[in-house]
């Protein structure tokens, strides 16, 4: 056991190191086939994998190390899988509650709410917060339900912005009660948005998401960009028969903003009534985009990004695709999940949770509670082949990661 995590970690840190110096600048792993059949070229030569043996299997699977983290002894510090991924990235669920009741994603009369005692408070979330930032996270993403509905939403942004370590504080939002809501966020440290937005029709949107509200996401979007976010990434959920025939109109958006369209493959699950047929896979969105639209050019992508990055010649913005269904990204994943009622996951697909509530309240020192969390990091799987099990725990709303 000993000798196979002294491989990975040698594995995960010549990887980094290539990435880091440039000399490896193609990384490529089908994680959807038994093998794993990488050809890397470095400095114009071409490696095989079977010269790179104790390496190829995790060699999207680490985070590129900062200059800060690439030294070896302060592994210990990192949450680091046994599969050498080391996460950097954690989405924070500040509640339950939604104001909208999106058909793919909750029934419309909503879903069973934890009650108000049993979600974390704000100290709660910060002294958690805190202890994922010393153990090497540098990435948090504020999420929901609706994050922007909960009261001291300011507060939590301004506490987390100035933890020391933290370089990216961002939210995703339905942007329903954005647009007032922005400009205080951001001085209080929001450095990045994410809004979502499934269709540009103002029809499709009251039946999707059963409220309206279509006039108010779109102020936010331009309002995000008036105060300088760059990119505003805007996520859209394709789904057949819905908003397939808006994937153009999407597009155009990046023309004169700079917006990052997100198109997201639909995730059929047991909680909704929408099934497979709905799909509409990566290779048909990126099909009916290059139609459409002329040189559209590959960007080169983080080896823990869940997106597929295109630039579009002549258009400010970008166009990414989120392959959550067809082509699954577990090999980099670099990324944890800590929900409202403190209970924390490894995999955002995965049914398995562990509470830090509990110990927390219970009175566990850091220490004790940095131990639960390095434990379950641990523990985290290759991969997650279940993709639909999430549908199945604790009858959970939908999950979408167009982060």
């Amino acid at each position: 056991m000993a000798l196979a995590t002294n491989m990975r970690r040698n594995a995960c840190l010549v990887t980094n190191w290539l990435v880091a110096s440039g000399k490896l600048n193609f990384l490529s792993v089908g994680f959807e086939h038994a093998s794993y059949s990488i050809i890397r070229k470095t400095n114009g030569l071409r490696i095989f994998g079977d010269q790179l043996e104790a390496s190829r299997t995790y060699a999207t699977s680490c985070a590129k190390l900062s200059d800060e983290i690439q030294k070896e002894n302060s592994d210990s510090n990192m949450l680091v899988d046994s599969f050498g991924r080391m996460h950097t990235y954690l989405r924070i669920s500040l509640t339950e509650r939604c104001n909208l009741r999106c058909q793919y994603c909750m029934p419309a009369e909503g879903v069973d709410l934890t009650s108000t005692p049993k979600l974390l408070t704000r100290n709660e979330i910060m002294r958690l917060a805190n202890l994922f930032v010393s153990s090497g996270v540098n990435k948090i993403r504020l999420t929901g339900g609706e994050p922007t509905i909960r009261k001291d939403i300011e507060d939590i942004c301004l506490e987390l912005s100035n933890l020391k370590g933290l370089k990216t504080l961002a939210m995703t939002t339905n942007g329903i009660v954005l647009a007032r809501k922005l400009p205080k966020l951001k001085e209080c440290g929001l450095s990045a948005i994410n809004i979502s937005l499934d269709t540009l029709v103002p029809a499709k949107f009251e039946f999707m998401t059963r409220r309206k509200g279509h006039e108010k996401v779109m102020e936010s979007i331009n309002a995000a960009v008036d105060l300088g976010y760059n990119p505003v990434k805007v996520n859209c959920v394709i789904m057949r028969g819905f908003n397939d025939d808006e994937i153009c109109n999407f597009v155009e958006l990046t023309r004169e903003k700079p917006i990052n369209i997100r198109f997201i493959e639909f995730m059929p699950f047991d909680g909704n009534v929408w099934n497979v047929k709905k799909l509409v896979p990566y290779s048909e969105i990126l099909q009916t985009v290059t139609k459409n639209f002329v040189n559209l050019t590959r960007l080169g992508d983080h080896p823990t990004e869940t997106a597929k990055n295109f630039r579009i010649d002549g258009h400010q913005g970008t166009v990414s695709f989120i392959t959550s269904m067809t082509e699954h990204f577990c090999a980099g994943c670099n990324r944890l999940r800590l929900l409202a009622d403190g209970n924390f996951k490894v995999c955002l697909f995965g049914p398995s949770e562990v509470s830090l509530r509990d110990p927390l309240r219970q009175g566990a020192d850091d220490n004790e509670l940095r131990e639960i969390i390095h434990a379950a990091v641990r523990r985290k799987k290759a991969s997650h082949a279940g993709m639909f099990d999430i549908a199945k725990t604790a009858n959970r709303p939908m999950i979408h990661i167009g982060g």
